[in-house]
């Protein structure tokens, strides 16, 4: 089992979520959990350096985001957002304060957990250089990509774009999430320019075809 050491710090106050959560991350994936109810609790509780917080931004009293910007103060521990809201300016806005990334609910446990993965993944400075999918290599060092040995000429984008899928397979992205993980919250585009990179990128993949099209979602990335 590949759970990192260290506790994760659970701010959630709906009972029926909070122990569903604590339960699915100790009992399959073999975490240690610590749930708190308050944002105020939470940022106690943050004083001794959880290895994740996974935060609801509906808190009674301190909300999540609040509790978010506080501890971006002195603290770089990472920090996934949960929250009902699906709208756009909310999903920015928890990025922009220095969430790492959001879940929206309703979520599954399965997902959160392949999420923390990947955020611990990365603030662990083990981002590989060799990401690998069945035939498909990617090398970061060298930006190289191959396909079944054969080397594939890839844009920056389009690489970066690749690499992203390669870290999150299996994982469904939004579209908004690869425009704020791919081109930055700050590119003026819209989610169009998502869609046109995977077209290019399926196409230079060819035969295989290993991102999914999750409809009016975004993309995922499976087994070539």
């Amino acid at each position: 089992m590949d759970a990192p050491r260290g506790t994760i710090l659970l701010v959630e106050d709906e009972d029926s979520i909070g122990r569903l959560v604590k339960g699915y991350l100790e009992q399959r994936e073999g975490w240690d959990v610590e749930w708190v109810r308050t944002g105020e609790d939470a940022l106690v509780r943050a004083a001794s350096g959880p290895r994740i917080v996974v935060l609801d931004v509906g808190l009674p009293g301190i909300d999540g985001f609040e509790v978010c910007r506080r501890l971006r103060v002195g603290s770089s521990v990472p920090i996934v957002m949960l929250t009902a809201r699906d709208e756009e300016g909310d999903r920015v806005a928890g990025l922009e304060i220095g969430a790492d990334d959001y879940v929206s609910k309703p979520f599954s446990p399965r997902e959160l957990a392949a999420r923390i993965k990947a955020i611990l993944r990365r603030s662990d400075g083990a981002q590989e250089d060799l990401l690998e999918l069945g035939p498909i290599v990617l090398r970061r060092g060298g930006r190289e990509v191959t396909v079944e040995g054969e080397e594939v000429a890839l844009t920056q984008k389009e690489f970066d774009l690749l690499a992203c899928l390669l870290e999150n397979r299996g994982l469904v992205l939004s579209r908004e999430r690869l425009l704020d993980l791919v081109w930055g919250l700050a590119y003026p585009g819209g989610t169009r320019t998502v869609d046109v990179h995977v077209a290019q990128l399926r196409r230079k993949l060819r035969p295989l075809d290993p991102i999914q099209t999750m409809r009016g979602t975004g993309y995922k990335l499976v087994d070539a």
